[in-house]
């Protein structure tokens, strides 16, 4: 059934390579829903789109790396517990039945609708600022915050980012350029490590999330280009529609998965 699927992937990789650009967000929230709708079943979707992310979110990070944007310390104390709690998704992923990971992944997509909201506010409020604070508080904050981007990496195939972003601007004040070119690396070390625990549970397809991933860094490449000029509030729409589609669909999806049990 897969197999007449392949010359879809790189196309649906490319998709998501353009949202990542553009909005500064993992793919994962779409390609997991194009992998289960493409007949991939929800563990093996997780997985691959785990490997995927891996590509994309690895070629921006050494590109920002390039430039001097990237900060280890901030980096490293996110991605720390993101190791260890993305095992745990991958652990809840073999043991959760479909319908409720199914239905958790459309509460993720809700969530993510009005953590992009929550976003723009803080962005709007405080785009020229940046009070990168030290202590015992903000040490805190970023292992709470690397740990949710692990858990979410692992369960649900997604980099993190959508959470991260919101977290680092409410929770440490930084910018949204400097929270974006963060958490893309800490998205590197979040990916890297769900999918090696999907692929020792034998979920990650190999040749599907490379023509994933390769899509993607085309289409981050041309998004970061040629996409800026398109109108913001257009945009978010866009988006922001789109996810409340794919909710519903993994909702109906949970339904029927509930009724066969």
């Amino acid at each position: 059934m897969v197999a007449t699927n392949w010359i879809l992937l790189p196309f649906a990789g490319l998709f998501a390579g353009l949202l990542a650009g553009l909005l500064g967000i993992g793919g994962g929230t779409v390609l997991v829903p194009i992998l289960v709708g493409l007949g991939y079943p929800y563990n093996q979707a997780v997985a691959t789109s785990s490997l995927a992310i891996v590509i994309t979110a690895m070629s921006g990070t050494l590109q920002n790396w390039r430039m001097g944007f990237l900060q280890p310390k901030n980096i490293i104390l996110l991605g720390l517990p993101a190791i260890a709690t993305a095992q745990l998704g991958v652990y809840l992923v073999g043991q959760l039945p479909t319908y409720l990971k199914e239905g958790a992944f459309g509460v993720l997509l809700i969530v993510t609708i009005f953590l992009g909201m929550l976003r723009k506010r803080l962005r709007d409020t405080s785009e020229t600022t940046s009070r990168d604070r030290e202590g015992i508080k903000p040490l805190i904050f970023r292992l709470i915050t690397g740990g949710l981007a692990g858990l979410l990496a692992g369960l649900f195939g997604v980099g993190g980012g959508v959470i991260m972003v919101p977290l680092q601007m409410l929770l440490l004040g930084e910018t949204i350029k400097t929270a974006i070119q963060t958490s893309l690396g800490v998205i590197v070390i979040t990916s890297i490590a769900a999918c090696i625990g999907h692929a020792l549970e034998n979920n990650v397809l190999l040749l599907p999330g490379i023509c994933l991933g390769v899509g993607g860094l085309l289409g981050a490449r041309i998004s970061t280009r040629y996409l800026p000029k398109l109108p913001d509030r257009v945009v978010n729409l866009c988006f922001r529609t789109l996810l409340a589609i794919l909710a519903i669909y993994f909702f109906w999806r949970s339904g029927m998965s509930l009724n066969n049990v």
